[in-house]
């Protein structure tokens, strides 16, 4: 099994990545990688937006097509790390340790496992993305004050334009 993939791909994957505006463009990049390197592919998933404890990062309820995303997590890493690649390259981590329980994974341990071997096909070794899932995406939150983070708890929100349906229902 290669541990990469090919040199266009990576490069493009990256640039999707790297250029990505919306949640809905992340989860389409997620999903296309997921199925180049597991040959696995899963649609109709929504995402909401809600206020978790910072231990928690994202989570899918099995026998669900939620995923809930923690915000202020995001928004912590958004507000101390300027670089929107970086912030892209979490959510892609954390969207795809989700998709793959979507997907019917169970093992954390599995799931993080796989979550490496998608990022090193995908994006290569030396990318934002794969040292995020071999080091976890809480090694960005290093030298942040955590202990004065108290945000008041905001209405979970759903994430509209999300998932693109592959095909028009009538």
């Amino acid at each position: 099994m290669k541990s990469e993939g090919d040199s266009s791909s990576v490069e493009q994957y990256r640039s999707r990545l790297k250029n990505a505006v919306s949640y809905g463009e992340v989860w389409e990049i997620v999903k296309d990688t997921v199925e180049v390197a597991l040959h696995r592919r899963r649609g109709s998933m929504m995402l909401f937006l809600d206020d978790l404890p910072i231990q928690l990062g994202a989570y899918h309820s099995l026998g669900t097509n939620n995923i809930v995303l923690n915000r202020i997590l995001v928004q912590i890493v958004e507000a101390a790390i300027e670089s929107k690649r970086v912030v892209n390259a979490l959510v892609y981590n954390l969207l795809l340790h989700e998709y793959l329980h979507a997907l019917g994974e169970v093992s954390e341990a599995g799931v993080r496992g796989l979550v490496i071997e998608v990022c090193s096909k995908s994006f290569g070794q030396d990318d934002v993305a794969t040292r995020i899932a071999v080091k976890s995406p809480w090694a960005l939150l290093n030298g942040i004050p955590l202990d004065s983070v108290n945000v008041p708890k905001r209405v979970m929100e759903i994430v509209k334009d999300f998932e693109k349906p592959d095909k028009y229902i009538v």
